[in-house]
Protein backbone atom coordinates (compact mmCIF):
# COMPACT_ATOMS: atom_id res chain seq x y z
CA UNK A 1 0.00 0.00 0.00
CA UNK A 2 1.22 3.48 -0.53
CA UNK A 3 1.85 6.06 2.02
CA UNK A 4 -1.28 8.03 2.34
CA UNK A 5 -0.74 11.75 3.03
CA UNK A 6 -1.94 14.28 5.55
CA UNK A 7 -1.54 18.05 4.13
CA UNK A 8 -2.01 20.48 6.60
CA UNK A 9 -2.64 23.95 5.73
CA UNK A 10 -1.50 26.61 8.01
CA UNK A 11 -0.34 30.24 8.81
CA UNK A 12 -0.63 32.00 12.43
CA UNK A 13 -2.52 34.94 10.23
CA UNK A 14 -5.79 35.59 9.39
CA UNK A 15 -7.14 35.87 5.46
CA UNK A 16 -3.97 34.79 3.78
CA UNK A 17 -5.75 31.98 1.66
CA UNK A 18 -5.88 28.71 3.75
CA UNK A 19 -9.57 27.99 3.11
CA UNK A 20 -8.92 28.51 -0.89
CA UNK A 21 -5.83 26.40 -0.99
CA UNK A 22 -7.90 23.57 0.89
CA UNK A 23 -10.69 23.70 -1.56
CA UNK A 24 -8.42 23.99 -5.00
CA UNK A 25 -6.51 20.52 -3.04
CA UNK A 26 -8.68 18.65 -1.94
CA UNK A 27 -10.75 18.66 -5.01
CA UNK A 28 -7.63 17.72 -6.91
CA UNK A 29 -7.66 15.32 -4.31
CA UNK A 30 -10.95 13.50 -4.90
CA UNK A 31 -10.19 14.03 -8.80
CA UNK A 32 -6.69 12.32 -8.52
CA UNK A 33 -7.47 9.77 -6.05
CA UNK A 34 -11.67 9.26 -6.20
CA UNK A 35 -11.71 10.56 -2.46
CA UNK A 36 -10.30 12.69 0.82
CA UNK A 37 -11.24 13.36 3.69
CA UNK A 38 -10.67 17.22 4.73
CA UNK A 39 -11.16 18.35 8.30
CA UNK A 40 -11.99 22.11 9.18
CA UNK A 41 -10.76 23.51 12.14
CA UNK A 42 -11.70 26.94 11.52
CA UNK A 43 -13.62 29.65 13.44
CA UNK A 44 -14.04 32.01 10.39
CA UNK A 45 -16.80 32.01 8.21
CA UNK A 46 -16.85 30.67 5.44
CA UNK A 47 -15.31 27.94 6.25
CA UNK A 48 -14.23 25.00 3.89
CA UNK A 49 -17.47 23.08 5.42
CA UNK A 50 -19.36 25.51 3.85
CA UNK A 51 -17.99 25.19 0.41
CA UNK A 52 -17.38 20.95 0.63
CA UNK A 53 -19.63 19.61 3.14
CA UNK A 54 -19.82 16.24 1.56
CA UNK A 55 -15.84 15.86 1.84
CA UNK A 56 -15.60 17.95 5.07
CA UNK A 57 -15.62 17.49 9.44
CA UNK A 58 -15.53 19.77 11.89
CA UNK A 59 -12.38 19.16 14.30
CA UNK A 60 -11.86 20.35 17.68
CA UNK A 61 -8.42 20.42 19.54
CA UNK A 62 -9.59 22.54 22.48
CA UNK A 63 -9.48 19.45 24.94
CA UNK A 64 -7.19 16.09 25.07
CA UNK A 65 -10.37 14.01 23.68
CA UNK A 66 -10.85 16.58 20.27
CA UNK A 67 -6.77 16.14 19.80
CA UNK A 68 -7.21 12.52 20.50
CA UNK A 69 -9.84 11.49 18.37
CA UNK A 70 -8.52 14.38 14.81
CA UNK A 71 -5.17 12.15 15.42
CA UNK A 72 -7.08 8.73 15.78
CA UNK A 73 -8.10 9.75 11.96
CA UNK A 74 -4.82 11.22 10.50
CA UNK A 75 -2.51 8.26 11.60
CA UNK A 76 -4.27 5.55 9.39
CA UNK A 77 -2.85 4.52 6.41
CA UNK A 78 -5.87 3.96 4.75
CA UNK A 79 -4.60 4.88 1.46
CA UNK A 80 -7.03 8.21 1.90
CA UNK A 81 -5.47 11.45 1.24
CA UNK A 82 -6.43 14.11 3.95
CA UNK A 83 -6.49 17.73 4.17
CA UNK A 84 -6.84 19.65 7.25
CA UNK A 85 -7.73 23.83 6.90
CA UNK A 86 -6.17 24.46 10.10
CA UNK A 87 -7.13 27.91 11.28
CA UNK A 88 -4.49 30.52 12.54
CA UNK A 89 -5.77 30.69 16.06
CA UNK A 90 -5.63 27.01 16.52
CA UNK A 91 -2.13 27.37 14.98
CA UNK A 92 0.47 27.07 18.04
CA UNK A 93 -1.47 24.70 20.11
CA UNK A 94 -1.79 21.78 17.01
CA UNK A 95 1.83 22.25 16.68
CA UNK A 96 2.20 22.16 20.22
CA UNK A 97 0.47 18.83 20.21
CA UNK A 98 2.00 17.08 16.95
CA UNK A 99 5.62 17.97 19.06
CA UNK A 100 4.64 16.43 22.07
CA UNK A 101 3.00 12.88 20.74
CA UNK A 102 6.00 12.83 18.21
CA UNK A 103 3.71 13.17 15.29
CA UNK A 104 5.66 12.95 12.51
CA UNK A 105 7.60 10.04 13.39
CA UNK A 106 5.09 7.77 14.62
CA UNK A 107 3.21 9.22 11.19
CA UNK A 108 5.93 7.98 8.94
CA UNK A 109 6.22 4.67 11.08
CA UNK A 110 2.69 3.74 10.23
CA UNK A 111 3.43 4.56 6.50
CA UNK A 112 1.50 8.45 6.76
CA UNK A 113 3.29 11.03 5.22
CA UNK A 114 2.60 14.21 6.30
CA UNK A 115 3.13 17.63 4.32
CA UNK A 116 2.79 21.02 5.84
CA UNK A 117 1.78 23.98 3.66
CA UNK A 118 2.80 27.01 5.09
CA UNK A 119 1.45 30.45 3.47
CA UNK A 120 4.39 32.91 3.88
CA UNK A 121 3.74 36.52 4.86
CA UNK A 122 6.28 39.48 5.64
CA UNK A 123 5.52 39.78 9.31
CA UNK A 124 7.49 39.11 12.57
CA UNK A 125 4.90 36.35 13.58
CA UNK A 126 4.74 34.33 10.41
CA UNK A 127 8.73 34.39 10.34
CA UNK A 128 8.55 32.83 13.89
CA UNK A 129 6.01 30.84 13.39
CA UNK A 130 8.06 29.36 10.20
CA UNK A 131 11.26 28.89 11.84
CA UNK A 132 9.62 26.82 14.75
CA UNK A 133 8.54 24.43 11.96
CA UNK A 134 11.52 24.52 10.50
CA UNK A 135 12.56 22.70 13.89
CA UNK A 136 9.90 20.20 14.04
CA UNK A 137 9.59 19.36 10.44
CA UNK A 138 11.93 18.14 7.95
CA UNK A 139 12.58 19.85 4.70
CA UNK A 140 11.25 17.53 2.65
CA UNK A 141 7.86 17.99 4.20
CA UNK A 142 7.51 21.48 4.49
CA UNK A 143 6.29 23.28 1.37
CA UNK A 144 6.29 27.41 1.60
CA UNK A 145 3.13 28.60 -0.37
CA UNK A 146 4.02 31.72 -2.21
CA UNK A 147 0.61 33.12 -2.35
CA UNK A 148 0.75 36.22 -4.83
CA UNK A 149 -2.52 37.68 -3.41
CA UNK A 150 -0.66 38.35 -0.15
CA UNK A 151 2.81 38.64 -0.74
CA UNK A 152 2.28 40.99 -3.64
CA UNK A 153 6.07 41.05 -4.19
CA UNK A 154 9.57 38.71 -3.84
CA UNK A 155 9.44 35.85 -1.34
CA UNK A 156 11.43 36.53 1.68
CA UNK A 157 15.06 34.98 1.45
CA UNK A 158 14.12 32.78 4.97
CA UNK A 159 11.15 31.10 3.06
CA UNK A 160 13.29 30.80 -0.25
CA UNK A 161 15.62 28.03 0.46
CA UNK A 162 13.19 25.52 1.04
CA UNK A 163 10.81 23.65 -1.14
CA UNK A 164 7.71 26.69 -2.45
CA UNK A 165 4.59 26.18 -4.19
CA UNK A 166 3.74 29.58 -6.16
CA UNK A 167 0.29 30.41 -6.55
CA UNK A 168 -0.61 33.61 -8.76
CA UNK A 169 -2.96 36.15 -7.80
CA UNK A 170 -6.52 36.27 -9.56
CA UNK A 171 -7.70 39.68 -10.53
CA UNK A 172 -10.86 40.55 -8.12
CA UNK A 173 -13.62 39.79 -10.09
CA UNK A 174 -12.03 36.12 -10.74
CA UNK A 175 -11.69 36.03 -7.01
CA UNK A 176 -15.11 37.27 -6.29
CA UNK A 177 -16.64 34.67 -8.55
CA UNK A 178 -14.43 31.58 -7.16
CA UNK A 179 -15.53 32.47 -3.85
CA UNK A 180 -19.17 31.58 -4.40
CA UNK A 181 -20.04 28.49 -1.92
CA UNK A 182 -21.46 27.03 -5.21
CA UNK A 183 -18.31 27.33 -7.43
CA UNK A 184 -16.60 23.67 -7.99
CA UNK A 185 -13.09 24.05 -9.81
CA UNK A 186 -12.98 20.51 -11.42
CA UNK A 187 -16.83 21.77 -12.30
CA UNK A 188 -15.32 24.94 -13.96
CA UNK A 189 -12.76 22.57 -15.79
CA UNK A 190 -15.46 20.04 -17.03
CA UNK A 191 -17.81 22.45 -17.99
CA UNK A 192 -15.33 25.79 -19.68
CA UNK A 193 -14.50 24.51 -22.94
CA UNK A 194 -11.94 27.34 -23.80
CA UNK A 195 -9.26 25.99 -22.37
CA UNK A 196 -7.71 29.60 -22.86
CA UNK A 197 -9.28 31.23 -19.71
CA UNK A 198 -7.73 32.59 -17.26
CA UNK A 199 -9.10 31.00 -14.56
CA UNK A 200 -8.88 27.67 -16.51
CA UNK A 201 -5.52 28.16 -16.62
CA UNK A 202 -4.94 28.96 -13.34
CA UNK A 203 -6.96 26.11 -11.91
CA UNK A 204 -4.71 23.93 -14.45
CA UNK A 205 -1.38 25.09 -13.23
CA UNK A 206 -2.35 24.63 -9.56
CA UNK A 207 -3.94 21.09 -10.37
CA UNK A 208 -0.20 20.48 -11.75
CA UNK A 209 1.56 21.85 -8.64
CA UNK A 210 -0.46 19.38 -6.44
CA UNK A 211 0.15 16.42 -9.00
CA UNK A 212 4.05 17.26 -8.49
CA UNK A 213 3.86 16.92 -4.88
CA UNK A 214 2.05 13.58 -5.22
CA UNK A 215 4.20 12.12 -7.86
CA UNK A 216 7.15 12.73 -5.54
CA UNK A 217 5.03 11.13 -2.69
CA UNK A 218 4.93 8.11 -4.98
CA UNK A 219 8.50 8.05 -5.37
CA UNK A 220 9.13 7.59 -1.78
CA UNK A 221 6.86 5.12 -1.50
CA UNK A 222 8.27 2.81 -4.23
Amino acid sequence: MRRTPVYIICSPRPIVGKTLLARLLSEFLLLQRGGVTAFDINLKEPSLLDYLPKLTETAEIDDTFGKMALMDRLIVNDDIAKVIDLGYHAFDEFFRMTAEIGFMKEAARRGISPIILFIADTDRTSARAYAMLQEQIPPAALITIDNEHVLRGELPAAYARGRVLRIAALPVFLKTYIDRLTFSFTGYLRSEQDSSTELHQWIRANYFSFREIELRLLLQSS
